[in-house]
């Protein structure tokens, strides 16, 4: 049964904002919004339990009404101004869905033999976050694990920017310190990409297990971590400025792991 909302001032539409705009109701309420179309289908195909979904057919895009859903999940049909006032962006296809969130540990983690992982130390930027994800999945990484994060991992921007690589790529929160117990655990080589007393990322073996780990654009890497590296790799900069956006950075990497894995 779909039921019908046309205020704004409903006490769901009330909600629905508050988890858009705080990381502590999200955390409080244990939820999440994905808006579009796509990401919903992307939440759908990867297990992600759906709590309920806001339907605007007066903007929807496409032939198909709504896309089937699990039973249970509640369905709201919501008015054209009241989409309009909780929706993001205009071209979400009249879909907005509240999303159970689910936390994942380092052990839950199942890498393969040879893994490649992405670790981003105190990253702040939740678009920057995002990107790296979009570029994990294309490139096939097993995972991306975010140290001492400064930004929710379920932020909207996030969410919107990875374009649904949240949902396919792993991801995990932990502590610094947690981290590199792990991967040291597991034999991986830890490769951190910094200018000082660094090689080029093209002379480093990544055929191994591998985590590749990235520091904020403004600081770099904290010294725990350079201290814990196997080795230090740089990208060459040839012009002015000394450094690239942390998910152009992430990208280059990854897919230097990947060239040298597919030759071997």
């Amino acid at each position: 049964m779909i039921e019908t909302i046309t205020s704004s001032q409903n006490p769901k539409i009330k909600l629905l904002l508050q988890l858009q705009q705080k990381s502590s109701e999200r955390r409080k309420a244990g939820l999440f919004v994905v808006e579009g179309r796509r990401e919903l289908m992307h939440c759908l195909e990867t297990g992600f339990d759906i709590a309920c979904v806001f339907w605007c057919p007066a903007v929807e895009v496409g032939t198909e009404p709504l896309p089937a859903l699990p039973d249970g999940v509640r369905v709201f049909e919501v008015s054209k101004a009241v989409y309009e006032k909780v929706a993001y962006r205009g071209s979400t296809e009249g879909i907005i869905a509240e999303v159970r969130i689910r936390q994942l540990s380092l052990t839950d983690l199942r890498l393969p033999e040879q893994p490649l992982v992405v670790v981003l130390e105190r990253v702040e930027k939740p678009g920057n976050l995002g990107a790296v994800l979009r570029s994990a999945d294309a490139a096939g990484v097993d995972a991306v694990i975010v140290c001492d994060p400064l930004t929710d991992l379920y932020n909207p921007n996030l969410i919107r920017s990875s374009v649904g690589a949240f949902f396919s790529v792993p991801c995990v929160a932990c502590t610094s310190e947690a981290c590199i117990t792990f991967l040291k655990q597991r034999g991986m080589q830890i490769l951190t990409a910094q200018l000082q007393d660094s090689r080029l990322y093209y002379d480093t073996d990544m055929r191994r297990p591998t985590a590749i780990v990235m520091g904020t654009e403004a600081t770099g890497l904290t010294s725990q971590w350079r201290e814990a590296a196997d080795a230090h790799i740089r990208i060459p900069m040839l012009g002015r400025i000394d450094s690239l956006n942390v998910s152009v950075s992430a990208a280059v990497l990854m897919y230097e792991a990947v060239r040298q894995r597919e030759e071997y």
